[in-house]
């Protein structure tokens, strides 16, 4: 029964009478996968970590470059929109004298015919009263002969028509 109980004694990694033979095989693994991941798997890890460093630092320089792009757009659109602004205020300027020079014109030409109907209109009234006055004077005349003829008072028509003219010369002095 003793060897059934030495049989029995565990896990057979933990028998202490195997423990050189695992040792040996252990670094003969270890050296192996060394060599292994040595010669094949850490070059291809150093490969893609040079390339994604190179790949980063590119995007980082193209990241750069189109942040100066976007920076002299910028400016370059301040530079247009102030060009715009000040062009929009030129034009307006522009219509604005024009339309003040329109205005003008129209002014002067409405002050023209305003002073030439004016004009028209002092000639006529100058008219109506020369022929009201003529006949203002002519009915003063016939007046005063009436009158003078109603107080039996003979006098002759020069001399009506001359003291009407003298009262009418007094009236348009005062």
């Amino acid at each position: 029964m003793e060897d059934s109980a030495e049989n029995a004694v565990g896990m057979p990694q933990l028998d202490f009478s195997t423990f050189p033979n695992q040792i040996f095989w252990l670094l003969v693994a270890m050296v192996a996968l060394y060599m292994i991941l040595s010669r094949v798997a850490l070059p291809q890890i150093a490969a893609v970590l040079a390339d994604r460093r190179g790949t980063i630092t590119a995007d980082i320089a193209a990241a750069e470059e189109a942040k100066q792009k976007a920076v002299e757009a910028e400016d370059a659109y301040h530079k247009a929109l102030a060009e715009a602004r000040a062009e929009a205020g030129r034009i307006v300027d522009q219509a604005r004298a024009e339309m003040q020079a329109e205005l003008d014109k129209q002014m002067a030409k409405a002050e023209a015919e305003i002073a030439a109907q004016s004009a028209e209109s002092e000639a006529r009234i100058r008219e109506i009263r020369a022929s009201t006055m003529d006949m203002v004077s002519e009915i003063a005349r016939d007046t005063a002969s009436e009158v003078l003829g109603v107080f039996a008072v003979k006098a002759d028509a020069k001399t009506v028509s001359a003291a009407v003219d003298a009262q009418l010369k007094r009236e348009d002095a005062a």
